[in-house]
């Protein structure tokens, strides 16, 4: 892994995996991830986590377009009218990888890293989305820095997300 991998990686952590790892298990869910800009960076913070195979089901990094329709059930006439890097986009890839890995959660990452613009979107625009048994939230980000602080952004960005949406009801505790 590269410097900008590890210090995602660390990032990760400290932006909360092991807390959206542990909320995860206090509700008795898994999570799945589906992956663009991140590649891969989102599971590799909660892999990070000792104890994380007891909620983490898998990842998908659907970095091509097609493979968002393919893999995660994109609707292909949406990605066609949208490009990727849109908050239905994002929405439609955290309920595909919950399908596609059995997961109870969903969380996903797409934008644009940079350096260069993407179908006309600037860089450092961001959606993450997840997906819960109780309901979901999609959130943009804009981020400024380079490609590995985008890519950092985002990974904190969908964290603190889940961590939101998977936190546990007082009445549940």
């Amino acid at each position: 892994m590269n410097a900008a991998g590890a210090r995602a990686v660390r990032s990760a952590d400290d932006a909360g995996a092991r807390g959206l790892l542990d909320a995860l298990a206090r509700r008795g869910w898994t999570v799945g991830v589906a992956e663009s800009l991140t590649g891969g960076l989102v599971v590799a913070g909660l892999v990070a986590v000792p104890g994380a195979s007891a909620v983490l089901r898998g990842g998908v990094v659907a970095y091509a377009t097609d493979l968002k329709a393919a893999l995660l059930g994109v609707d292909v006439d949406l990605l066609a009218a949208r490009g990727a890097v849109d908050p239905d986009v994002a929405a439609a890839m955290a309920e595909g990888v919950r399908s596609a890995t059995g997961a109870d959660v969903g969380l996903a990452t797409t934008g644009v890293a940079g350096p260069d613009p993407q179908d006309g979107k600037a860089p450092g625009l961001v959606y993450v989305a997840v997906r819960t048994p109780e309901g979901a939230g999609v959130r943009r980000l804009d981020l400024a820095g380079d490609r590995a602080t985008v890519r950092e952004g985002a990974v904190g960005g969908v964290l603190a997300l889940a961590r939101e949406l998977v936190r546990p009801r007082v009445a549940d505790m």
